[in-house]
């Protein structure tokens, strides 16, 4: 038996505790002197001998843990650093636990694990080795407190020196992920390795940081420990916002301009549209998404320019053209398109469609069309108007002056004053044609009745006035609109049926029926003068036009009527038989009581 006891690689010992405390160790094989330096009868005769060869700075660890062993009843177990013959060591010792009377037995055995120490600690250099060239924050913490943290922890949390060992963890991280934290220590302390998380730290600085960390199980110096590995994400985080942040205002710009946009790949084929391209064109994007544009907007006689403009995009060209595009339901949109490349790294990667309704605008300019032409039309025939009658003025001058005429100067200035009221009734209804145009609309309560009266009675000095039968019913509610366009309607319409009355023939009649509702008045107007022929229906409210020669109007009194009733947001139709008379039919919106009072109110023509 006691060869075998020396043949163990460590030494065995028995060691009775007192319950004062005081000790004394009644067995130690003999090899303790060759693994401690001390021989067995040494130690047997002053225990205090190997507290002696302990490294002074794990002498205080010695004593704590061997502090209470009278009454401890679990295994012991220390590791710690002797002094052999002037060389430092690495020993273990372990014991168990025996009762004997009111003292406390202890049998166990110290091991040499000087080795194994060395070893750990090669171990542990590569380890601080290899972690310190990192990109990496990495930091192990026992029980909560930071044991070790390598340079670009202490970089990423704004440490200095070797500043992190000693401190919490819990401190480093922010009060919001503290709960989480502490729960997945937990779960590491018990073996469990968990995914990556991202959380916030707080640097020594104060700084707020977002980070991602991985926590490991790691024994470090033979104690359960945590491995957290630390990257800093701070400017990811930054970017990845500014990035939404992008998104957000490019995704709600695309989708609240009123502008259609379409988002087209490389190819041509649709990625995304907007809701100004669904109203525009009327189809959802769900129907155009990764199909070509072209098949369902491009009209066929234009499918031609519709690839042309694609290829001239694809080629990192901008375009701007004008041009036409087809609505679901068929009908043509005048748009003004826009195509421009999106370019990476001087590839074009994606095309922008920008599709403006120029339908409006078109319809003005064709408007504007419309009235340069009616202008070059009024400047020729007021001009021509106008010196026609100061043409034969100046005709009926010269021929009184001529030498040896002995006509009566009377018939002379007759004619002359003949002439002068056709040049004033020209020029007022070319000043009641610009006033229509330029006198904004005012609404206040409309006495049909006066108006009519009022219009006979200042027309009575027209040849053929006082022939006319005139025969009125106004009837209804309270009509609210513009009077003074309302007079100039009647005053044009009455002075025609008086003019284009039949001579010689039926008595002349003019009738008026007003009828008018809480939302429109109906104004029926007749004649039963000498009608219009079926051909110049079409053209009778055309500036300067005359539909006879009966008359020598100025041809703008029914120009006049038709602008007067498009401002008050009223509609006009006519009917004429020849021989037998004219009717023309307006209807105008009872603007009502509120709006009355000489308000103005714009409405589109």
């Amino acid at each position: 038996m006691h060869d075998f006891i020396q043949q163990l690689p460590g030494v065995i010992y028995e060691i009775t505790i007192n319950p004062d405390g005081s000790r004394k160790f009644t067995f130690i094989s003999a090899n303790s002197f060759d693994l401690l330096g001390l021989k067995a009868e040494e130690i047997m005769k002053d225990p205090t001998a190997l507290d002696n060869i302990i490294i002074p700075e794990d002498r205080e660890g010695f004593n704590e843990s061997t502090r209470g062993n009278r009454s401890r009843t679990e295994l012991w177990s220390w590791e710690g650093r002797v002094l052999v013959r002037d060389e430092v060591r690495w020993i273990e010792a372990r014991s168990n636990f025996e009762k004997n009377g009111s003292n406390t037995v202890r049998r166990g055995i110290i091991l040499d694990i000087t080795d194994r120490k060395h070893r750990e600690q090669e171990s542990e250099i590569r380890y601080q080795l290899l972690v310190e060239h990192l990109p990496l924050g990495v930091g192990v913490h026992v029980n909560g407190k930071f044991v070790f943290a390598n340079q670009y922890a202490h970089k990423i949390l704004a440490a200095r020196g070797n500043e992190l060992v000693g401190k919490s963890i819990i401190e480093l991280v922010h009060p919001d992920f503290r709960a989480l934290v502490l729960e997945r220590m937990q779960k590491i302390v018990q073996g469990e390795s968990l995914p990556m998380l991202e959380e916030k730290y707080v640097r020594l600085d104060g700084t707020v940081i977002d980070v991602e960390t991985v926590g490991i199980p790691f024994i470090y110096k033979g104690e359960a420990a945590n491995q957290v590995i630390i990257r800093d994400i701070t400017d990811r985080k930054k970017a990845e916002a500014a990035s939404k942040k992008n998104e957000t205002l490019f995704t709600q710009l695309f989708n609240s301009t009123p502008m259609g946009l379409v988002m087209l790949d490389e190819q041509g084929k649709v990625e995304q549209v907007n809701n100004g391209f669904q109203l525009m064109f009327g189809y959802r994007p769900q129907e155009l998404k990764g199909k070509n544009l072209n098949d369902f907007i491009v009209p066929e006689t234009l499918t031609n320019e519709g690839i042309d403009l694609n290829n001239i995009i694809a080629a990192n060209e901008i375009v701007s053209v004008v041009t036409k595009r087809q609505h679901r339901d068929g009908h043509l949109v005048d748009v003004l398109i826009y195509g421009v490349p999106v370019l990476l790294d001087n590839r074009t990667i994606s095309i922008y469609g920008v599709y403006v309704d120029i339908t409006e605008r078109k319809k003005v300019e064709e408007e504007l069309k419309v009235r340069n032409t009616e202008l070059d039309n009024f400047v020729y025939k007021v001009s021509h108007d106008l010196r026609a009658p100061l043409s034969s003025i100046l005709g009926l001058v010269n021929l009184a002056k001529l030498p040896g005429n002995d006509d009566n100067p009377m018939d002379y200035i007759n004619i002359i004053g003949r002439k002068v009221e056709d040049l004033d009734h020209f020029i007022s209804d070319v000043l009641s044609h610009s006033k229509n145009l330029k006198l904004d609309v005012s609404i206040s309560k409309v006495d049909f009745n006066g108006i009519i009266s009022k219009t006979f009675m200042d027309l009575n000095y027209l040849e053929g006035a006082s022939d006319v039968l005139v025969y009125r019913r106004v009837e209804g509610k309270e009509f609210y609109g513009d009077r003074w366009r309302i007079s100039e309607i009647f005053r044009n319409l009455v002075s025609n049926a008086i003019k284009y009355r039949q001579i010689g023939g039926t008595k002349p009649e003019i009738r008026i029926e007003i009828i008018t509702t809480p939302d429109e008045t109906t104004i029926i107007f007749s004649d039963n003068g000498i009608g219009i022929e079926k051909n110049d229906l079409a053209k009778i409210f055309e500036m300067f036009y005359r539909a006879t020669v009966q008359s020598d109007g100025s041809g703008i009194g029914l120009y006049i009527v038709k602008n007067a009733v498009e401002k008050l947001g009223g509609s006009i139709s006519v009917t004429s038989k020849v021989g037998f008379g004219t009717t023309f039919t307006i209807k105008l919106p009872n603007r009502t009581e509120e709006n009355a009072s000489g308000n103005t109110v714009q409405y589109a023509m």
